[in-house]
Parts: C-alpha cells; sequence; structure tokens
C-alpha cells in the first residue's frame, strides 16, 4: 500500500465556498413542479458547478453555459449508483467524487463521463450512508465519512483504509486495514485543519490524523464546522433547499400559496410509546423511508421505520407486555417481538398491539420474559436483509393473539402493521402531521407525494416528501389516515400534492405534542 500523506499544509476547516465566475445560474430542470430538492452544492476546479440532489441525480452547469446536463443512474454500470447525491470532492488526480445516501460512493476520472463506484457489491452491509458533504480531499487523499465510520485512500481507490470504533464488528468494506481509532463510527460531519481531519459524531468530536509515528487521535472541543450546502456565485451566497438553488437571503417558504386551512391541531388518540433509541444514541427516525414509503420508487413499501446507529447500540422495548419472539426472522435478522398490554378498539372489535425490533446484532430478551418500558431488549446490528447498522421497528395491530400473523420468515408485508410514528412518542417539542389524500370520486391515492413538510433532523437522512400508503401499508385503526410524519418542528406550512394532474395545497399548523390532521381533495 502507498504511503499515506502527513497533514502538511495549514487549511481552514471546511473552506468557505470559492466564487463562480459572474453568471446567471438557470434553474434546475424540475420532473415533479415542487422544485428539485438540493442536498449539496461544489465547484470543481475546472470551473464546473456540481450539484446533488434528491432522487434526481447530479447536474452539472460548465463555465459559459447557461445548460444544466443532467447525470442519472442507470443499468450500464459505469453511470453514477445512485440519484440522492449529497456530498462532493475533487482530488489532485483530477477525479470527481460523489457520496449517495442509503447506496455509497463514485469517483470520474474523465470528467463524469463515467464512474467507479463503490457500493453493495463492495461495501457488504455497512458503509453506504455517506455523511452530508462526507467527502473531503487533500492532494491524493480522499477521506469518506459515513454512518459505519469513515474510509480513506491515499490512491484514488486502489487501496483504503477503513476507520470504526471498538462496539463494531471489524468490517473492512473494500478496505486492506481496518482501524478500531474513532470514539462512535456513527459521523456527521467531516472537515480538514492544520493537524488532521476533524469528525462530529455520537460520542463529540475528535481530530484523526497519520504522523510519521503512526495513526493518532484527539478529542476536539469546538470545531468550526462552515454551513453545508452553499456556495458563492459572484460574491453572493447560494444556499440549497428543497426547491432548488436560492439566494442564502430569500427565506421565504418554496410553497408560498395562501389555501385552505386544515383543522386545528389535536391531543393524539392514542397514548404515546416511547422510543427504542436513547437520546443520547441516533433517537431520529430515517426521513428517507418511512412507513409506507418506497423512497420515491425505489423500494418496496416499508412496513416499519428505521433508526440508524452504529452497532452495539442498546434497543430498549416501547412499552409493558411480553416477549413473544427472540430469534432469527426473515433471511437470518435477529428479531425481538413483544406483545404489549395495550389493546385497542377497532372497527371490528379489540386489536392487541405488538412491537417488532429487527436487524440486531445481539438480543437480550427471551420469550416469555416480561418487559417494562425502557428495558434493554437487543442490540443494533445489520443482520437479514440490511443495508446498513439499524433498528427497523414495527407496530402491528392485530385482532387476536397470535404471533405468526407479526413475524413470518416467508412474509415481507404482514398484514397488520401500522404506522409507528402514530404509537411511539414525538422528539420533545414537536409534532405530527397525519392524514389523507382523495381523489374526485373519494378514493385513496397511493403512492401520492406530500410536500411541504420542513424538517432539518436528521441530515443524515434529508426528508423531502411524504408519500400516501399503497397496497402493502395499513392506517391506524383510529384514524384511517393515508399518511402521517411525526417529529415535525412546530410552525405553519403549506402542503401541496399533485392529483390527477391537478396540485392541491393547504395551510397546516402544527404544535407541540399534538396531531395536525389535514385532508386533500381536487
Amino acid at each position: 500500500m502507498p504511503t499515506l500523506p502527513a497533514f502538511r499544509r495549514a487549511l481552514p476547516l471546511l473552506a468557505l465556498p470559492v466564487v463562480l465566475e459572474a453568471q446567471a445560474l438557470p434553474a434546475l430542470p424540475d420532473s415533479t413542479g415542487f422544485g428539485t430538492h438540493v442536498l449539496a452544492v461544489a465547484r470543481d476546479p475546472r470551473g464546473s458547478l456540481w450539484v446533488g440532489t434528491y432522487g434526481q441525480g447530479i447536474f452539472r452547469l460548465r463555465p459559459g453555459t447557461t445548460q444544466w446536463e443532467r447525470l442519472r443512474h442507470d443499468t450500464t454500470g459505469t453511470s453514477i449508483s445512485w440519484d440522492f447525491v449529497h456530498a462532493f470532492a475533487f482530488d489532485a488526480r483530477g477525479g470527481v467524487w460523489y457520496g449517495t445516501v442509503g447506496n455509497g460512493w463514485g469517483v470520474s476520472r474523465d470528467d463524469g463521463a463515467t464512474w467507479t463506484n463503490w457500493t453493495f457489491s463492495q461495501l457488504g452491509p455497512e458503509w453506504q450512508y455517506v455523511t452530508p458533504d462526507g467527502l473531503v480531499s487533500r492532494d491524493d487523499t480522499v477521506w469518506v465519512a459515513t454512518a459505519d465510520g469513515v474510509q480513506m485512500t491515499p490512491d484514488g481507490g486502489a487501496h483504503w483504509v477503513a476507520l470504526g470504533d471498538k462496539t463494531g464488528p471489524a468490517a473492512r468494506g473494500p478496505a486492506d486495514t481496518a482501524l478500531a481509532l474513532l470514539t462512535s463510527e456513527y459521523v456527521r460531519r467531516i472537515g480538514f485543519d492544520r493537524r488532521g481531519v476533524i469528525l462530529a459524531g455520537l460520542r463529540g468530536n475528535e481530530r484523526i490524523a497519520h504522523t510519521p509515528d503512526g495513526w493518532v487521535r484527539e478529542d476536539v472541543a469546538f470545531p468550526a464546522f462552515s454551513p453545508r450546502n452553499r456556495i458563492l456565485v459572484a460574491g453572493t451566497p447560494w444556499k440549497g433547499t428543497t426547491c432548488g438553488l436560492r439566494l442564502v437571503a430569500d427565506t421565504t417558504p418554496c410553497l408560498k400559496r395562501a389555501p385552505v386551512a386544515a383543522g386545528t391541531p389535536q391531543l393524539p388518540r392514542t397514548t404515546w410509546f416511547r422510543r427504542p433509541i436513547e437520546k443520547s444514541d441516533n433517537w431520529f427516525i430515517d426521513q428517507t423511508y418511512r412507513y409506507g414509503s418506497t423512497m420515491g420508487g425505489n423500494f418496496q413499501q416499508h412496513q416499519g421505520v428505521e433508526f440508524n446507529n452504529p452497532d452495539g447500540t442498546p434497543v430498549y422495548a416501547i412499552g409493558a407486555g411480553r416477549v413473544v419472539y427472540a430469534g432469527p426472522a426473515e433471511q437470518g435478522a435477529l428479531t425481538v417481538a413483544i406483545r404489549h398490554d395495550t389493546t385497542v378498539a377497532g372497527p371490528g372489535g379489540p386489536l392487541r398491539i405488538f412491537s417488532v425490533y429487527y436487524h440486531n446484532s445481539a438480543l437480550v430478551a427471551r420469550v416469555g420474559q416480561r418487559v417494562a418500558a425502557g428495558d434493554l431488549i437487543a442490540r443494533v446490528g445489520n443482520t437479514g436483509r440490511a443495508t446498513n447498522d439499524h433498528l427497523h421497528l414495527e407496530v402491528h395491530a392485530v385482532p387476536g393473539d397470535d404471533v405468526a400473523l407479526v413475524v413470518d420468515s416467508l412474509e415481507r408485508f404482514p398484514a397488520y402493521t401500522t404506522n409507528p410514528e402514530l404509537w411511539i412518542e414525538p422528539i420533545p417539542g414537536t409534532g405530527l402531521i397525519a392524514g389523507q389524500v382523495l381523489d374526485a370520486a373519494g378514493k385513496p391515492v397511493p403512492q401520492a407525494r406530500v410536500y411541504g413538510i420542513i424538517k432539518p433532523d436528521p441530515a443524515e437522512t434529508p426528508f423531502s416528501f411524504a408519500e400516501t400508503y399503497g397496497d402493502k401499508a395499513h392506517p391506524h385503526p383510529l384514524y384511517g389516515e393515508h399518511f402521517a410524519v411525526g417529529d415535525v418542528p412546530p410552525g405553519s406550512y403549506v402542503l401541496g400534492v399533485e392529483i390527477n394532474g391537478r396540485k392541491v395545497f393547504r395551510r397546516v399548523t402544527v404544535e407541540a405534542g399534538k396531531l395536525s390532521w389535514v385532508v386533500f381533495r381536487p
């Protein structure tokens, strides 16, 4: 393996964006009618502007031109690997690097004509969630920060070093060497200072450097990370937003119409369960793949919600009950199922509530055990059909006690799942939006996209739109909703959806601890 370079030059931490030549920024192409969600923007040494988007791939604007070029994932094997792009870097060899939300990263040596990618085949069930702005380069060395640690290459991707923590397994991915050097492998920001690479993670901030004496790590108190997703154009700062590139000074919402107001926020109809992950870990729900979601048509309809966390993170029971399953389930996923003491009066009679916890690395609870809310039952992993370290949580409302209706290794779409966001407690100080999307005949519109909800956390899995349920998802027995989104900051939102070619808007007010109900119909 080539010798790793020491950190020689003094550079500002995450240096401020460079100034583009004076040129107008043409609007990004928009296939949705609600704007193109920009996740990352950067400029290469040749002067081209690169824009990473949520589900629309990469757009590039060459100097002196007014037309955006579009690069998308396709079936050739030399395209980009994924259309959800939120990181760029440019190395000293002329390479253009990009990182994705959920499918690894890649590099082009021919100015974007073809790409070499690192995805599941090279990475395995980890490393695929690149941190926002999680690619940095100095000289020939490129660093890739992810939710599962850091990968570093000193030679354009020919060799790699993996940096993880002491808790997770020694999963190397493409690396020749794996080092348990980090305090936590879950990395949220990355940048340079004059002495090394600065990482912000779940357990604080640290500096990593390779010196003549080997690798060193030290805690850093206050790293000065600059604002992400920003760039200067002719001296004026621009930012990426959910509806395109806009001036930083422009603070108006993306959807501005003054439509019909939704109902007044109300207290929830069912008691909140606690969260299965502690606040000191990552207790935020993955925003890209919510219950009933297909991530814009890319995946099967989701049967639960996900909490992305490092291997070994404690998993807790969301409520009191009895453990009715503990063992391998679908494709070997280590799974715990709890039948809760709670029941709900459904349309056809009482319903038993179950919670199920998938993909664990180890199980603590045993069948027959009584548990209370907050009892340790398992530890996060990536067993079974998983593409990163995470907890997959399901909540079922079942007409009976048969655990086979809840956990079946041959059934991908259980019959009684419901949206966990309507059962577990919201993040303190936030509320919930739920509602229906109906066509002119009063029928539900499946997989419709609801735009306009703004949720900054967690940035690692950015929120773009909510999706209404398809035929494999099921509403809460007391709501009959078509979609639900929790942890929404209080405020007033204009939401929009397209129904049979017509855009319909509603104004929704969110209050902490309450549910805001909204109905869309043409």
